[in-house]
């Protein structure tokens, strides 16, 4: 009986080991921020570095902020260009989430960190890219008194949430986010945009090489967010 409980208990570890080495090997194979986004990390004004967040400040005081959350593995780092350019627009205060393992599925709840930090701030929408978008959706299905509004990027609604207070935006290559949409408030699909060119982080696997420049494609994202945003301030 204790040597069959022994080979029980030695079977069970060393399976509780592979698995673990198998998690953190696929976590340790992530994308990486290029160096245009490290170059915002290291000259962009009115950025803060926090532990498990960044913030961008507009240069005059906003009641409005934006949370984000990057797509799945991928270093949250790739977005800010995308913020920065959204907080010069817009005039809002944008706030990028650090996600453990850069997966924001093991941090879905990290908005309620950063509205605590910044109760000057009482206008609140939350977004993301992919899997970000996907958990960011469904934060504001859980959370509808918490948040005015929604923003997706290459991802559908996820969750419980008011189509008419998101905003969702997708590149025309990206079909199999195209195909799960089946609601047309805010929809705007970016004429040869793919998936990965709403960061920089470079080509992702199974991508379509876009015919678009991602210049291009984060500007019409930018102004698309700049108008959704000021149709709901009427």
């Amino acid at each position: 009986m204790k040597r069959r409980l022994k080979i029980t208990l030695t079977t069970v570890i060393s399976l509780v080991l592979i698995i673990t080495a198998g998690f953190f090997i696929y976590v340790s194979n992530y994308y990486h921020a290029e160096e245009v986004a490290l170059a915002v990390m290291k000259n962009g004004k009115n950025l803060e570095v926090q532990d498990d967040y960044i913030v961008l400040s507009p240069s005059s005081p906003s009641d409005t902020g934006m949370i984000f959350y990057p797509g799945g593995k991928v270093e949250h780092l790739a977005y800010l260009p995308m913020m920065e350019k959204i907080t010069a627009q817009t005039g809002i205060t944008t706030i990028l989430v650090k996600m453990p393992f850069n997966l924001a599925v093991f941090g879905a709840s990290k908005a309620d960190q950063v509205i605590e930090q910044f109760p000057d701030l009482t206008d609140w929408y939350i977004g993301g890219h992919s899997l970000g978008g996907a958990m960011a959706s469904d934060y504001a299905s859980k959370n509808q008194t918490k948040v005015d509004g929604l923003i997706l990027m290459g991802a559908y609604i996820y969750g419980d949430y008011p189509s008419d207070r998101t905003l969702t935006i997708y590149g025309t290559l990206e079909t199999d986010v195209a195909q799960e949409i089946d609601y047309t408030d805010n929809v705007v699909a970016i004429e040869g945009g793919n998936h990965a060119q709403f960061g920089h982080y470079g080509k992702q696997k199974g991508d379509p090489d876009a015919t678009v420049s991602r210049e291009d494609q984060q500007r019409i994202a930018v102004e698309a967010i700049q108008t959704f945003l000021f149709s709901r301030e009427d």
